[in-house]
């Protein structure tokens, strides 16, 4: 079978990303396997396809997943090129990739994470407590993006006081990864990037000279060693990874509780909670695409590829296949099979911190039942997102709620 091409489709169009449930669905029904010329890859939308190649790192090599996704101007490419980055876990193949993830799995144990729970509670409770009084809000800014960052960067063990810099310099690299800057911008955000990984080199040399209780510290001092350049790319990747994929996943899920009405259920059924974040995770996955590249010759949903095909994986696609969600575009916080979604992966990329992810929007949604009645979305008011191939969630969320009359002097 011929792969057939779609011209007209373009990951990153505005139109696209503002809804691409429906474009995505014509593509899996019409032409599960399709090359895409704007991007430059073979997209693939079904779900059996798609866990096919998650399950199987042996031919689906995980080794693009971290490179631009259009090339960069010659200059940048020379500047990115000074930076001491190595392969870890998330764009690293076996036998290597055991290796790390062995070490991150102790790093980020289930007991590490669960004694994370008083504090992101604290701190979610001191940024509400911000605007609560205030009766409208974005929600996005105010909460959703700093809660997750500042549990990740101390988790990691970043000094607070770096906080809005370190913020920065991932913004930065979500646009060189997964967007497309102009050459200019490019040159910019590659020195950024260069800026970024020299912070977590001297911050992990300095963990090496004197330990602290955080996970730079535990990798620092595993037994199973690694050396510098390693941890510095592991705390690099972990710092993005660890807080923009929960930024998203909180504001898509704020988002369609409020607009379906299923906010008045969590506010009389806290159980329904993480049936509600299964269902957000399918419905509208904050990682709609990933990315893969063959190792040899293979066929995919009856399409032959050659080795070295570069592929994205539509989880947006394969999570709303009718086959394997009945009403698939209807979301329902008590579906039964939700966490049969591909979100966070499969097999041995499975997401080490889908468990923190999943606390921190079940902390910060039983939060805000409590501590914010009536909320809603604010009327008339555009979603937008960033203009990126990878992660998907709204850049601003404004939502209103009954907040108390100002108590008179």
């Amino acid at each position: 079978m011929t792969c057939p091409v779609a011209h007209d489709l373009d990951p990153l169009a505005m139109g696209f990303l503002d809804d691409p449930f429906p474009v995505l669905a014509r593509w899996r029904e019409e032409a599960p396997v399709v090359y895409v010329p704007a991007i430059d890859r073979w997209m693939v939308t079904r779900y059996a396809d798609v866990e096919r190649i998650l399950t199987d790192p042996a031919t689906f090599s995980a080794t693009e997943t971290q490179q631009p996704v259009h090339p960069m101007c010659p200059e940048a490419a020379a500047i990115l090129a000074t930076a001491p980055l190595v392969p870890t876990m998330s764009n690293c193949d076996p036998p290597e990739h055991q290796r790390f993830r062995s070490v991150m799995s102790r790093a980020m144990s289930p007991r590490r994470m669960a004694a994370l729970r008083p504090a992101i509670h604290a701190r979610a409770n001191e940024l509400v407590d911000r605007f609560a009084g205030t009766g409208r809000v974005d929600i996005v800014r105010a909460l959703f993006y700093p809660l997750p960052a500042l549990t990740i960067f101390d988790l990691i063990g970043f000094p607070a006081a770096d906080s809005d810099r370190i913020k920065t310099w991932c913004a930065g690299k979500l646009e060189v990864n997964w967007g497309h800057p102009e050459p200019a911008r490019q040159v910019e955000l590659a020195r950024k990037m260069v800026e970024f990984v020299d912070y977590c080199a001297g911050f992990v040399a300095d963990r090496r000279r004197a330990p602290a209780d955080d996970l730079t510290s535990a990798l620092v001092t595993d037994e199973r060693v690694l050396s510098d350049a390693e941890i510095t790319s592991l705390i690099f990747a972990l710092s993005f990874a660890g807080h923009e994929t929960t930024t998203n996943l909180l504001g898509n899920m704020l988002r369609h509780l409020l607009a379906s009405g299923a906010w008045q259920e969590i506010g009389d059924d806290r159980a329904l909670i993480p049936g509600a974040v299964e269902e957000t995770l399918r419905f509208d996955s904050s990682v709609p695409m990933w990315r893969r590249v063959t190792t040899r010759a293979v066929e995919i949903g009856g399409v032959a590829l050659p080795a070295g095909s570069r592929l994205v994986l539509a989880f947006a696609a394969a999570d709303r296949e009718p086959t394997m969600f009945p009403e698939p575009d209807r979301f329902d916080i008590r579906r039964p099979n939700a966490r049969r979604q591909l979100s966070f992966g499969r097999g041995i990329h499975l997401c080490l911190g889908a468990g923190l992810a999943r606390m921190e929007c079940e902390i910060v949604t039983d939060l805000l039942a409590d501590r914010l009645p009536g909320l809603r979305l604010a009327a008339d008011t555009p979603v937008e997102f960033s203009p990126n191939l990878s992660f998907r969630g709204p850049l601003e969320l404004l939502v209103e709620w009954d907040a108390p009359a100002p108590t008179e002097a």
